[in-house]
């Protein structure tokens, strides 16, 4: 049985979390990296740690300390374009509480660690007062991820069904949802 510490990334995780984020799009999405959309994955101090309203988390394996999964919110809505103009309009920045790079490395997937790290990331979004709503995008072509958000959320466009869209489903997840920090260790 595995144990994970889960906990909002300090200075000395970001390499670490900056190595799952990478590993994610070049292995999981094939895109790499596009400074457009990945800004924060290289300076993620900047983009979750500096801004007060903004969270970096990860998931430690007890065993050897190794960040093995990560998930991060932050106050800008989705921006139009490259997101539909009603997307961007139902999900304003400064009132919504954007879920980003909830990602977690292969050989540690299934053991509950993006749900409870997408917990976390509610607790503080619904702790913080101003956040109004919570939005998220995903690639559905990434195994299981479709159906984890599904779980979690409803469908508020999907991109699919338009024509010449983008294979993206934007979901909005209720705030109080799941809302209740622990921060404990997990055991899996």
């Amino acid at each position: 049985m595995r144990e994970y510490c889960i906990k909002p990334a300090g200075r000395d995780d970001l390499d670490g979390a900056r190595a799952v984020m990478l590993d994610t799009v070049y292995r999981d999405f094939g895109t790499g990296y596009v400074p457009r959309w990945h800004h924060d994955i290289i300076d993620p101090a900047a983009a979750y740690l500096a801004p007060d309203r903004h969270l970096l988390l990860v998931a430690l394996d007890a065993a050897d300390g190794e960040v093995v999964a990560t998930a991060a919110l932050d106050s800008r809505g989705p921006a139009h374009p490259p997101n539909p103009r009603h997307v961007a309009d139902r999900f304003p920045s400064g009132t919504t509480a954007q879920l980003r790079r909830v990602y977690v490395r292969p050989e540690h997937r299934r053991r509950g660690l993006a749900r409870r790290l997408v917990t976390e990331l509610l607790a503080f979004a619904a702790a913080d007062g101003v956040y109004r709503s919570v939005y998220l995008h995903t690639d559905p072509a990434v195994e299981g991820a479709e159906g984890f958000w599904r779980s979690l959320g409803e469908v508020v466009h999907d991109e699919r069904e338009d024509p010449g869209g983008q294979e993206i489903v934007h979901f909005e997840v209720p705030l109080h949802s799941l809302a209740v920090s622990t921060l404990s260790p997990l055991t899996s």
